[in-house]
């Protein structure tokens, strides 16, 4: 099963970092959060990626053409007419697909113009700032077992994000536009997505959280898989600064990988 990340935006929220490199470039514990979130998955036992790229794009497909250089000690030898040589080389189980899905597309157009890469079959899907130590292999049988078009993973947090109803049967009566008075369950991304769902997506304009989610919703097609454990999104600096706070002391509760 692939995994999408969308990689793409400009991260206008974090400027301080995001105006010199795409938002899911930014580094925790010397390592971008995007490297983060593939490490959670591929500890699950997903290594297949496809990342919507689209600010900076060129950064993210520069990092991976370089990822050896990034993780392993290297001699450079000037006497030896410029020999370069690579010790105790590491390397991922990963294959990586980086797509420049557009500068300025919204998030359902990202995810449209990967269709060809993903191709006829389920896919997880997530955003490319945002950390969890939700069990993915229970998020695909969960998934696998209602039968519905899409799962969003949904945690119960205070903040500004898109706002669920969840009725009892875990199934989403509603997805509405975020309000800085809930306290209702929001999305925490982590999706488990059938191929159905390119066709509730119109083009480059649409937003995947808008209409596509709430006409899921409208039918029945989108449910919720509640996780209790740890979530944690980096739309600020004080975001990052927590996360990193949490990394520096062997605290991260999204690092599911030995070293």
């Amino acid at each position: 099963m692939k995994v999408v990340i969308l990689a793409g935006g400009f991260g206008t929220r974090i400027s301080e970092e995001s105006e010199y490199k795409p938002k899911p470039m930014i580094e925790i514990g010397g390592m971008p959060i995007l490297w983060h979130i593939m490490k959670e998955y591929s500890a699950y036992g997903f290594h297949e990626f496809i990342i919507c790229a689209g600010y900076k794009q060129h950064m993210i497909k520069k990092w991976f053409a370089d990822y050896f250089l990034y993780t392993s000690d290297m001699t450079f030898d000037f006497t030896q007419g410029n020999k370069m040589t690579i010790h105790n080389q590491k390397s991922e189980p990963w294959k990586v697909t980086v797509v420049n899905t557009g500068l300025h597309t919204m998030t359902g157009g990202r995810i449209k113009r990967i269709r060809s890469y993903v191709g006829n079959e389920t896919f997880l899907m997530t955003y490319g700032d945002g950390v969890c130590d939700v069990d993915v292999s229970k998020l695909v049988e969960f998934h696998k077992n209602h039968g519905k078009i899409a799962t969003l993973t949904s945690v119960m947090m205070k903040q500004e994000k898109g706002v669920l109803d969840i009725g009892g049967d875990n199934a989403v009566r509603s997805f509405r536009e975020k309000s800085i008075t809930d306290g209702a369950p929001i999305n925490a991304g982590y999706m488990v997505l059938n191929p159905e769902i390119f066709d509730y997506i119109k083009d480059d304009n649409t937003v995947f959280e808008q209409e596509p989610l709430r006409k899921l919703a409208e039918q029945g097609e989108l449910m919720s898989y509640l996780h209790r454990g740890y979530w944690q999104c980096m739309d600020t600096k004080r975001e990052m600064d927590i996360l990193e706070r949490l990394w520096e002391n062997n605290q991260a509760p999204w690092k599911k990988w030995e070293d």
